[in-house]
């Protein structure tokens, strides 16, 4: 375990991280993960669940700055999730106390022109984290197994050879992200993913109050309005991502996110987790350099 001074927020963040962590997917049915879990706690301890993130915000900052200082380990955040899910919100308020200078965020829209003049993973490549930082992914390459699934004629933008296109195409990209992932896991790039879990009721509330609000009307979008009109396709397609993706060395987190006070936890939980698990720790001064040091304080304070 990282040498971290509150050790009682890495426990507690177990608590709420492992329920909710899939690293063998045979098994994974999505209907086995309620979004509106909250493992026991009521709307009414929704100031507890902010004490408990704002501790987890500073433990993870401490974290992160020895992740930085000893600069082996790079971690990637994937965030996935239907819309209105609040990736966002989640990756704003989790890591709202880390040093900018070692994370950053990249979200991945539609490819560009120049995307799809390469393989589908090249542009998540180009934004991998350099060790030491920590990565996050608003949406990813797993948007190849998602989107265009579910709409199959994006697979013809491509580009692919077309004798390439066969039936196994899924599975294929499937084992080409787990075989990418397990390069990264032994290349000291930790990768950990979150499915934000929200429940089609909870999306279309969230959707009419981006419509009834003037100060989230620059949310509303009809192009997620349609993509609604695919729900059970997009069930689908989670389901087997994770259930073809979920590893040892890159856990999916499946969060419920009907209550984005409890989703947020979660998240920050799996991440104090994640870090924890590095034995992270300062680099050692040696005896020379502790010399040097002791010299230069000396000189210091004889300075005027």
């Amino acid at each position: 375990m990282a040498a971290i001074k509150n050790k009682d927020v890495v426990k507690r963040a177990r608590t709420f991280a492992k329920p909710f962590c899939v690293t063998d997917g045979k098994k994974f049915k999505l209907k086995d993960f309620d979004p509106n879990e909250t493992m026991g706690l009521e709307a009414e301890d929704k100031p507890r669940a902010k004490e408990a993130l704002t501790s987890g915000v500073k433990v993870l900052a401490e974290l992160q700055d020895m992740l930085y200082a000893q600069d082996n380990w790079g971690l990637l955040l994937v965030f996935q999730a239907m819309d209105a899910a609040g990736k966002d919100g989640a990756i704003k308020h989790v890591m709202s106390g880390v040093n900018p200078q070692g994370c950053q965020v990249f979200s991945f829209k539609g490819p560009s022109a120049e995307d799809l003049d390469h393989d589908y993973l090249w542009r998540c490549i180009r934004c991998l984290p350099n060790r030491g930082n920590i990565g996050i992914f608003n949406r990813s390459y797993y948007e190849e197994t998602l989107v265009v699934r579910v709409h199959p004629e994006y697979l013809s933008r491509q580009k692919v050879p077309p004798s390439l296109i066969t039936k196994r195409v899924w599975d294929e990209r499937f084992e080409d992200i787990r075989c990418f992932e397990r390069y990264l896991s032994r290349n000291g790039i930790k990768v950990v993913k979150f499915f934000l879990n929200v429940s089609k009721n909870e999306q279309k509330k969230r959707f009419l109050l981006r419509a009834e609000r003037p100060e989230k009307n620059w949310k509303f979008s009809a192009s997620d309005m349609a993509e609604r009109g695919f729900w059970n396709d997009y069930q689908k397609a989670y389901e087997d991502m994770i259930r073809n993706t979920a590893t040892p060395e890159s856990p999916w987190y499946v969060v419920p996110a009907d209550n984005k006070w409890f989703s947020r936890v979660v998240v920050a939980a799996a991440v104090i987790e994640s870090l924890s698990e590095l034995n992270l720790a300062y680099p050692k001064v040696d005896a020379k350099k502790l010399a040097e040091i002791a010299e230069a304080k000396k000189a210091l304070l004889a300075s005027k």
